[in-house]
């Protein structure tokens, strides 16, 4: 049986909104939660497209706001398949905002939400294989692998320095540090 295959093309999703006044935070920009919720609302659509499942969030990966929202602009969310796994598929999602008025447009963030696809019973189930069409869709994939694993290094090393740290002898490190400590012990 020849495993099934999707180009990327096939699942690109972008989702436009209008910034309305009340998405703002306290300081009159668009509050980051709702971008956020907005992120995984495209990269459902796009990972479910691919998977033709229902599809969860599992991890979220670069969310770094590089420029601030403003009501009354447009946020389109380009979200593409980046890599797939056997049940998972890793959606690259570009945010850009754009004045309607002075016709600026500008990159807000680039994130990568990592979904599961699930069956019918909840299972994770496996996700067509993917086509890649252009010379970017190749390096978005081998890109996505160099990521997992510097995930996968991070993780084991914020693991082993939370497990191994220890306090009286890497005290120094607070030295010049915005903290004070108030344990005799370490004075």
């Amino acid at each position: 049986m020849k495993e099934n295959y999707k180009s990327v093309s096939e699942s690109e999703t972008t989702i436009t909104e209008l910034m309305i006044p009340s998405y703002a935070n306290f300081g009159g920009k668009i509050h980051g939660g709702i971008i956020l919720s907005l992120m995984d609302k495209v990269a459902y659509a796009c990972s479910a497209k691919h998977a033709e499942n229902y599809c969860v969030t599992v991890s979220v990966n670069g969310v770094e706001f590089l420029n601030p929202i403003e009501v009354g602009e447009l946020v389109h969310m380009n979200a593409t398949i980046r890599h797939v796994g056997n049940s998972s598929l890793v959606v690259g999602i570009k945010v850009v905002s754009e004045n309607l008025k002075t016709k600026v447009k500008k990159h807000t963030n680039t994130s990568y939400f990592t979904m599961v696809a699930k069956n019918d019973e909840g299972k994770p189930t496996q996700v067509p294989g993917l086509i890649l069409e252009t010379e970017q869709h190749v390096r978005f994939f081998i890109e996505s692998i160099k990521r997992k694993k510097l995930i996968k290094y991070f993780r084991e090393q914020l693991y082993k320095y939370s497990t191994e740290t220890d306090v009286k002898n890497e005290i120094y490190l607070l030295e010049g540090e915005r903290c004070e400590v108030k344990l005799g012990i370490y004075n």
